[in-house]
């Protein structure tokens, strides 16, 4: 691909934009080097030809779409291509033999080199267009000769690409010079591609993108593109779509990815394919037919896209108006390539992929083995074919992490004898991009569907009399055909129709992601609530020396040593004030005051055991102390002092417990004189960095480096944040709000002040509390009223501006080369997706973005990671509710469901809108769910979960057709008070052994209750209940579900005709 396109490649000569603008990251560069160096030496005889030297070459620029290893070797090193540059690799020393310009960017690469792998780097520069180079040249050879002799060998054996040939003068120099050397020349093309088969994180997240961006193409574009044209009954050529698509594929706004579109390119011009004329060798061009689209044909669209260089591929082909043998031919190839997908194992062999699939289909349809391509796909990467690894029969390397597969399986130029001759031929393809993990594999294309229901299309609503010849093989497949949507106007399906079936197929690719995610890991502790929290030992005096001499035999508090000292029989000993559990003054009628102090006593209540207590199993413990004085103020002046003493050591070892689970993070690089710190100023954190809010102070927030600091004027009042510990960054301007504020959600706890947290906040309140102090109403037309509100407005604007144009500012430093592997750039919330509900205690307007739900006003704050989501149950949805709970399950089944409660009935079918096209699963039942057990059950067995349904048992359709009592349960039902939102009461109690509960169970549980119990006092009957309530679901219980049970037991209500007993008064 020719560097205009990609964006990869620095100016050349010609261009006077200078090379200010390209970066080389270092550390990539000295990992990637280093890594390169490694392995020339660990496999230099059977890979690298036995070279001694490296000789790399790149083509003079092209706008041809074309891959060529030298390129990939410049990209994936330097991370651009060089074009018209020679790279020398030898033991000792780099040559670059490149222009002036180049050679200004190379310089950086001196140092980093000499640190990595111990090597010079040394720069052969042309004085101009004019130079051949051949003077450089000579040099270089002769330095590689010098270098050979100085290591005992006669003559070097230098290694090059013999599969590209020279391009250009520079290039066809060169090579004439190494063929007229007398040097040994071998091929090197088997070391660079096993170098580049196996990905690193940073290449494994660009090749995520491009998937992402591919199969965003065909789902966005491709597809709508397809069934409207047909639709129409439009005459559209394969060469047009073609151009319509790359078109498309380079606007990824146009296809809803959010990817800047001077990263993205296009793998090979898109491929449309219909009509009986079919290729399916990756080198298939799109011709000038037009798209043909009747009775029993096939079109086959292939899509590759590109992003920082990476590649990715999808295929799809879609059927008009099917019949059984086309039917059967897709089944047969789509079970083949799951068959293929599913080989993809780290330690299995590559020709293990393709016998895979060519098994299922010599099992399923004997009679298409000769039809199926020879190859199941390659490896992609920096390359769209990656050679040494083809899928075929005869390639036995093995396949490790990271490695990246193009998975293509076809059927070609399948025969059927109907009328039409234009689809009497037809052939199928299916192609994914697939990463290897260490447990498996997985696609990254899988957001274009490839199921038969999503691939089959109906378009004629009579029979045209296709005959079909009855076969042996085609007998047992059902003369329906499968159909995504019937597209005429007057059949349209219902936008909930198509919701409930990408439900449906969410739901099976759900129950297969679960089972692949628990295979093999085991429930293990549930929690650690149970374990010990250790401290560190804590001591006042470390020898008696360090005692303070006794002035009198009194209470005395030792500040410094953080002790009291009590006289005990005529001694003054020493406590640790953290041994003091509470201590207490009171005075009796003859005006003596007695102070009362209780130590912490292992094995008492309260008092768990700690590291201490353990250690000392022999110890003898005070419990209790007591002294009696006559001056009641000396007395109120020690109490108070304990107290103050013991509130701070209980603070500074609360907060050093809190920082020592920390994890260490990398310091903040300043950025001093190499560039002006991005500023924002005038700015309020949360939390807070300490002290009373009224006291705090504005502080300015800075992007330097490597991270973020705010600091206030106070030197010992600032935060760090690192660019590689954010997980979200959201911008939120004040529209509705009255603070306009930038959140960041980070993987890694930090201290914020004395405070642990992930979620840090700063912000500008864009209006001011204003009271008037004559109380009166003021005019709505009062002209001082008028223009504060413009000045608030403009205020609002004004704030609204400074920090979108940071924002702007810092998405575009994250931008460059060194950030793009944190993937990093502001979200804003989409305000017209939000709704009300209550996610902690208090309500709150939540607002959805593109990768997560946010909720960024009132603390504490919510931010959920849509990808982190398993599955949305939507609780309490009834045709009578006012409003229904959300109940959030997360993909780490051992962390506690997110509640959102009381959400309005009006925006039930808003958030469902929303969950469907952001592909997440979700269900609706008429209660309240105990997920903790039902959690705890798929994790014992995972198997037996996806054998039974798997998440399909939450389908409330499913279970009204199955169940004979679900009509008479809705029968006699009557709207309660419970039913308004602002009841407390709305949240069913859910510590009961079955999953679900019931108003109507409760009501018939405590009549007959009523009926065994009769004559049993309120105070029985609640210690029964109370037992009872403690032996079924004490284990599952939350603090949340106990605070929620607490509440709604408060306020239950009484016997029928009876009143509440009342509390007997001792006197």
């Amino acid at each position: 691909m020719g560097e205009k396109k990609n964006g990869h490649a620095p100016p050349t000569n010609g261009n006077t934009a200078g090379g200010s603008q390209y970066s080389i990251d270092l550390n990539t560069f000295s990992r990637r080097l280093e890594a390169l160096y490694t392995h020339w030496h660990d496999h230099r005889d059977d890979l690298w030809g036995s070279s001694d030297v490296l000789s790399i070459s790149t083509a003079p620029p092209s706008e041809d779409l074309r891959y060529l290893k030298s390129s990939a070797m410049n990209i994936w090193l330097l991370g651009y291509e060089f074009p018209e540059t020679i790279m020398v690799f030898g033991t000792k020393q780099i040559h670059f033999l490149c222009s002036q310009k180049k050679a200004s960017l190379l310089d950086v690469v001196k140092k980093s080199a000499k640190v990595a792998v111990n090597v010079d780097v040394v720069m052969h520069v042309k004085k101009g267009k004019s130079d051949d180079g051949s003077a450089l040249m000579d040099a270089v050879l002769l330095a590689v000769r010098s270098e050979a002799r100085s290591d005992g060998r006669d003559a070097p054996v230098i290694g090059y690409i013999a599969r590209e040939p020279p391009e250009g003068k520079l290039l066809e120099t060169w090579a004439s010079k190494l063929k007229n050397s007398g040097l040994q020349l071998v091929d090197i093309t088997n070391g660079m591609s096993d170098i580049f088969a196996v990905k690193d994180q940073t290449e494994i997240t660009n090749i995520k993108k491009a998937a992402y961006l591919t199969a965003s193409a065909m789902k966005n574009y491709v597809v709508p593109k397809l069934e409207k044209v047909i639709d129409e009954e439009k005459k559209v050529t394969h060469s047009s779509l073609m151009d319509e698509t790359e078109k498309a594929i380079l606007e990824p706004a146009r296809v809803k990815v959010k990817l800047k579109a001077e990263n993205v390119d296009i793998c090979y011009p898109p491929i449309f394919q219909s009509g009986g004329s079919y290729d399916l060798r990756p080198s298939a061009t799109s011709n000038d037919d037009n798209l043909y689209y009747d009775s029993a044909s096939s079109i086959i669209c292939a899509v590759g896209s590109r992003y920082n260089s990476y590649c990715s591929n999808v295929a799809r082909t879609f059927l008009i108006d099917s019949n059984a043998i086309q039917i059967k031919a897709y089944e047969d190839l789509l079970k083949a390539q799951e068959a293929a997908i599913s080989a993809l194992r780290s330690g299995n062999k590559v020709n293990a992929v393709y016998q895979a699939a060519l098994a299922v289909v010599k099992k399923n349809a004997p009679e298409f083995v000769a039809n199926l391509t020879k190859s199941a796909g390659t490896g992609i990467g920096l390359e769209f074919r990656e050679s040494g690894l083809s899928l075929n029969a005869k390639n036995d390397k093995l396949i490790k992490p990271g490695m990246v597969f193009n998975v293509s399986l076809g059927f070609q130029n399948l025969h059927m004898e109907i009328g039409n001759p234009k689809s009497q031929n037809f052939s199928l393809l299916i192609a994914d991009t697939v990463n290897v993990t260490p447990s498996g594999c997985e696609v990254l294309t899988q957001l274009s569907s490839k199921s038969v229901k999503d691939i089959a299309y109906s378009f004629n609503e009579e029979e045209d009399g296709i005959e079909q010849l009855p076969s042996k093989d085609v007998l047992n497949v059902k003369d329906n055909v499968f159909s995504k949507a019937t597209l005429r106007s007057e059949n349209h399906e219902s936008k909930e129709e198509l919701r409930r079936q990408h439900q449906a197929e969410l739901a099976r690719q759900k129950n297969e992601e679960t089972l692949r995610r628990l295979a093999g890991v085991g429930s293990g502790s549930e929690n650690n609530r149970g374990s010990v929290r250790g401290s560190s030992e804590l001591v006042a005096y470390k020898s008696v020396n360090d005692l303070p001499p006794p002035r009198e035999m009194k209470i005395q508090i030792d500040q410094k040593h953080e002790a009291i000292l009590l006289p005990i029989y005529g001694n003054m000993v020493p406590f640790h004030v953290s041994t003091i559990k509470t201590v207490s003054s009171q005075a009796d009628p003859s005006r003596n005051c007695y102070i009362r102090i209780l130590f912490n006593v292992p094995g008492t209540p309260f008092n768990p055991h700690d590291a201490n207590t353990l250690k000392n199993q022999g110890a003898i413990y005070l419990k209790e102390v007591s002294f009696r004085s006559k001056d009641p103020r000396h007395i109120s002046e020690i109490v108070q002092q304990i107290k103050t003493l013991r509130k701070n050591v209980n603070a500074r070892e609360s907060e050093r417990a809190e920082r020592a689970t920390l994890v260490t993070q990398e310091k903040l690089v300043l950025a001093g004189n190499r560039f002006k710190p991005i500023r924002l100023t005038s700015l309020w954190i949360r939390p807070t960095l300490g002290g009373r809010q009224k006291n705090k102070l504005a502080g300015t927030l800075e992007a330097h480096v490597n991270g973020f600091r705010y600091s206030t004027s106070k030197s010992d009042e600032r935060v760090d944040i690192l660019f590689g510990n954010i997980k979200h960054a959201f911008f939120q301007p004040a529209e509705k709000e009255m603070i306009t504020l930038l959140h960041f959600h980070l993987h890694h706890h930090i201290m914020v002040g004395n405070k642990k947290t992930k979620d840090v906040q700063f912000y500008v309140e864009v209006m001011d509390v204003v009271q008037s102090l004559g109380g009166g109403r003021r005019s709505t037309y009062d002209p001082d009223e008028i223009e504060e509100e413009q000045r608030e407005r403009d205020r609002k604007n004004k704030i609204n501006m400074d920090f979108q144009n940071f924002v702007n500012r810092v998405n575009d430093m994250w931008g460059q080369n060194q950030f793009k592997g944190l993937d990093l750039e502001f979200d804003q919330p989409l305000r017209e997706l939000g709704f009300h509900g209550v996610p902690y205690k208090a309500s709150a307007f939540i607002v959805p973005t593109s990768g997560c739900l946010v909720e960024l006003v009132e603390t504490p704050f919510l931010v959920i990671t849509l990808s982190e989501i398993e599955i949305v149950n939507l609780e309490r949805v009834g045709l009578a509710q006012k409003n229904f709970d959300m109940a959030i399950v997360f993909k780490d089944f051992k962390r506690d469901v997110m509640r959102i409660d009381s959400i309005p009935s009006t925006s039930l079918d808003g958030i469902k809108e929303w969950l469907d096209t952001t592909d997440i699963k979700y269900y609706e039942s008429r209660l309240n769910l105990n997920w903790r057990p039902i959690l705890k059950t798929i994790m014992d067995d995972p198997e037996k979960f996806v054998e039974d349904g798997g998440w399909e048992f939450l389908n409330l359709e499913a279970s009204d057709s199955d169940s004979d009592h679900s009509q008479e349960s809705d029968q006699g039902y009557e709207p309660t008070e419970s039913d308004e939102p602002e009841s407390e009461s709305e949240d069913d109690d859910s510590d009961s052994e079955s999953l679900v509960e019931s108003e109507d169970d409760e009501e018939e549980d405590s009549e007959l209750d009523s009926e065994e119990d009769k004559g049993k006092t309120w105070d029985e009957l609640e210690r029964e209940a109370s037992n009872a309530d403690r032996e079924k679901g004490a284990e599952y219980d939350s603090d949340e579900e106990r605070r929620r049970r607490k509440k709604t037991f408060g306020k239950g209500r009484v016997g029928p005709g009876s009143s509440a007993p009342k509390r007997p008064k001792f006197r």
